[in-house]
């Protein structure tokens, strides 16, 4: 009966939440913005978003873009999402502003400021959120507190109670109420456009951080407590403000949400007037990265063919193009490797750190930005992005880059396959022909000129389960592109071999 009443106030306090800070935003026909890439189209663009201007400092030179933002990745909210915010006018390195009427954005000009000293309090901004924050919270607290409480007690009444019947529950009366029950108040059947930005924001002010589990290209990632719960905080620079929007943009696509796809929470950008923190929340693995796993365990055939499948899965869901007014574009990852993979407990794996993927426009038939081929990690680095000879206006090109680095990890995850006592001790791709930290030339002369790929040890020959592992790695490192395997071709091969094995 216990476990029926904490249900209850879970779905009781999400749908208050929902009441409180969900309203709905709704574009009656298309918005016409002013588009600098959109040559085709006379600079111009249409969505039933927002149109926006950013000014961004490249190689110290402030470049200005002026573009369209689907509703798909700012849906249902009053106010612009996280990407339409950045942290004010102090910044020094990335400002964006959006606006909703017809070429609203072709005169803006986002201006980039010194960074100055002000005390917090001083800070005009900061007094308005104050004021904001003063008023509503409380507000809002009390109305969820009195109506989770009145639930609470007509829920656990008996025929017969009187009105006076004293409660006595033995947690706090919002101890039940977790994350996973607030995120399941903004999905709709697979997909999900993220917590309202509020509502975000009141999740980073409340974690607290434990300890350092990784370092990347962008910042340090941490373990992070809120009520109870592990969660993992990605925590970026200042001057990584660019990288910190990109991520939480792509990760709040409409129908992204995924299993095997890494659980956005929120995202935060946190300001004392001398420097940003900018924050990007996550559900928490605590077996780490398929990186980290495979250097200290080994799997048996079942559990290697388990994490290649969910893999696959994640990036076909990555790659899909969902068709529909709540449709999700097709994403491509661009920087797929172990490291950014995560291990779930079940053993089956989640793809994250999506700071460098890009979406496919299906009416445009483009990319959604501008882009710089030489991105990612060398080492996993497909032929075609090495010559720099992939097409950058065809979509397809980066799903197929991303197939090639799937293709690595698949190698990387089969080296670890205890058969008998056997197995290969964990090693990057190509080690033993490139150093620790290649560069761009090298790994060109042993990829694309000498055309090498990973060994493949005579011994998985004699396994069914390695055989069909390297049957499928080597259709993923083809050098011509085209003839790679798709995500979804790969995920129904190790489906099918997996279901043959649960029937013997």
């Amino acid at each position: 009966m216990r476990g029926a009443c904490d249900g209850g106030i879970a779905s009781f306090l999400a749908l208050a939440l929902f009441c409180l800070f969900h309203t709905s935003c709704l574009v009656d026909g298309l918005l016409k913005c002013y588009c600098d890439i959109c040559t085709e189209t006379n600079h111009t663009c249409e969505t039933d978003g927002y149109c926006f201007a950013s000014t961004s400092l490249e190689n110290e030179v402030p470049t200005l873009a002026r573009r369209c933002v689907h509703k798909q990745l700012s849906s249902s909210q009053p106010e612009p999402l996280i990407f339409c915010m950045t942290s004010d006018s102090r910044n020094t390195t990335f400002v964006i502003e959006c606006c909703k009427e017809d070429f609203c954005n072709r005169d803006m000009k986002p201006q980039l400021h010194p960074r100055k000293k002000v005390p917090p309090g001083d800070d005009p901004m900061w007094v308005t959120w104050k004021m904001a924050l003063t008023i509503a919270m409380p507000i809002c607290a009390i109305c969820v507190v009195v109506m989770v409480i009145y639930h609470v007690r007509m829920t656990r009444r008996r025929p017969g109670d009187s009105d006076d019947s004293q409660e006595a529950p033995d947690r706090p009366i919002l101890g039940g109420v977790t994350i996973r029950d607030m995120l399941e108040m903004t999905t709709s059947g697979s997909g999900s456009v993220g917590l309202p930005l509020l509502v975000q924001r009141s999740i980073a002010r409340q974690i607290q951080l434990v300890e350092t589990v990784g370092k990347g290209r962008f910042g340090e990632v941490w373990r992070g407590r809120w009520r109870g719960e592990n969660v993992a905080v990605k925590i970026f620079s200042s001057r990584e403000e660019r990288s910190w929007f990109r991520e939480a943009e792509i990760y709040q696509t409409v129908m992204l949400r995924h299993d095997n796809i890494l659980g956005f929470i929120a995202a935060d950008n946190k300001d004392n007037g001398t420097w940003t923190q900018l924050w990007l929340i996550t559900d928490y693995h605590e077996k780490g990265s398929l990186f980290d796993y495979l250097n200290r365990s080994t799997v048996d055939t079942n559990g290697m063919i388990r994490m290649a499948l969910s893999i696959a899965t994640g990036l076909a869901h990555l790659h899909m193009d969902i068709v529909g007014t709540q449709g999700k574009p097709a994403i491509a990852h661009r920087d797929l490797k172990s490291k950014n993979i995560l291990v779930k407990t079940n053993g089956t794996c989640a793809i994250g750190d999506l700071g460098l993927a890009v979406r496919h426009d299906v009416i445009t038939d483009t990319v959604d930005i501008q882009l710089n081929n030489r991105v990612g990690t060398k080492r996993y680095m497909a032929p075609e992005v090495l010559e720099e000879t992939i097409n950058m206006n065809h979509f397809d090109s980066f799903k197929r880059a991303d197939v090639y680095a799937l293709g690595l990890i698949l190698w990387e995850i089969a080296r670890r396959c205890n058969v008998g006592g056997i197995h290969d001790e964990y090693q990057l791709p190509f080690y033993d022909l490139v150093p620790s930290d290649p560069t761009i030339e090298e790994m060109r002369k042993v990829v694309c000129t000498d055309r090498q790929r990973p060994s493949i040890p005579n011994r998985w020959q004699s396994i069914e389960a390695l055989q069909v592992m390297s049957k499928v790695m080597k259709e993923c490192w083809y050098h011509n592109a085209a003839a790679r395997l798709t995500a979804l071709r790969i995920k129904k091969s190790l489906a099918n071999y997996g279901a043959i094995e649960d029937l013997k």
